[in-house]
């Protein structure tokens, strides 16, 4: 009699994801815009890449192993997307030893420290890069110049910086526009910056991968890029000598890797449809925000950070009707 019932705790819907397949899946996602990179920035995008990974992956195993006396998790890929976001969101000159602190910061703080995959309140790899940004200022904002020959001379700083230096100055965005990269170039990753943000279109060939290997939803991208464009485009019509247009914004900097590949963090957005609609809609305001308004010429790490806060708050007021509920 014992064999014609059998009782398990839920979920009773399974599938075959599991998260290793998850991470490795996003990794590959990733793996044209990293390509990208290492053509227009040399083997220093690759090295950059490398120790980050390494670092990440070293940091886990070794806390785990020695420090909590537990068995060892690298193996599921966590670690090494994570290692892989933060290379993405750094200038490929930044020293090794400054990448190793990331990872301890990413791994070590962010993650192990709120008891590893799953616990986390915070992106990781945005904690790290956060935590370069405001320790070491000057290394974080060097830009190397691309090796690719149709890239126009010298970079010291991203389309964002340039504009924000320059409007800061007094110029108007008329004269500031031919010294920027086109919408195209954008586009197709004819400009400079950190790892993650010279090509929109391999970022969305990522995404679209994602959408088709069922890894995220469409939702939070699409709300995040939305508001952006929205909110600059009422910037922009009110005031076009002051607001970049917003598709300028679209494809310029982090906003098309945060969407898409950090903002869908599992563990640090909202569950339901109606809570990642307030997750990313709050992003791509802190992001209009901070890029028009603020001190620096990029926001949307500081977006996902502050909005990872109210994830908890989010999902606990913000919740799918129970079956069975009436209206």
């Amino acid at each position: 009699m014992s064999n014609l019932l059998t009782i398990s705790p839920s979920p009773h819907v399974h599938t075959g994801d599991s998260v290793n397949k998850i991470m490795y899946r996003v990794i590959i996602a990733l793996l044209p815009a990293l390509a990208w990179s290492v053509a227009v920035f040399g083997l220093d995008a690759l090295r950059v890449a490398a120790v980050a990974v390494a670092s990440c992956v070293a940091v886990e195993y070794l806390l785990q192993r020695f420090i909590l006396r537990q068995h060892p998790t690298v193996s599921d890929g966590s670690a090494a997307l994570t290692g892989l976001l933060l290379a993405f969101n750094v200038p490929s000159s930044l020293p090794w030893w400054m990448l190793v602190i990331a990872a301890v910061i990413a791994i070590g703080v962010a993650k192990v420290s709120f008891g590893g995959l799953g616990n986390n309140p915070f992106n990781p790899a945005l904690v790290g890069r956060v935590f370069l940004l405001i320790s070491f200022p000057v290394a974080m904002t060097t830009w190397p110049s691309p090796h690719t020959a149709d890239i126009d001379a010298a970079t010291s700083a991203t389309p964002l910086g340039l504009l924000k230096e320059g409007l800061h100055r007094g110029k108007a965005l008329s004269e500031l526009m031919p010294d920027l990269p086109s919408h195209l170039n954008l586009l197709t990753g004819q400009t400079g910056g950190s790892l993650g943000e010279i090509s929109a279109a391999l970022l969305l060939l990522g995404f679209a991968y994602l959408l088709i290997r069922k890894v995220i939803t469409w939702h939070i991208p699409v709300f995040v890029l939305g508001t952006i464009f929205i909110f600059q485009g009422i910037l922009w019509e009110c005031n076009p000598v002051r607001f970049a247009d917003p598709l300028f914004h679209i494809l310029t900097g982090g906003a098309m890797l945060g969407a898409i590949f950090m903002a869908t963090d599992m563990v640090t957005s909202p569950m339901s449809h109606r809570g990642q609609l307030l997750f990313g809609v709050g992003i791509g305001i802190i992001t209009v925000l901070i890029r028009n308004f603020g001190a620096y010429p990029e926001g949307i790490s500081f977006a996902i950070l502050i909005m990872n806060g109210f994830t908890p708050l989010i999902n606990t007021y913000v919740k799918p009707k129970r079956f069975g509920e009436k209206k």
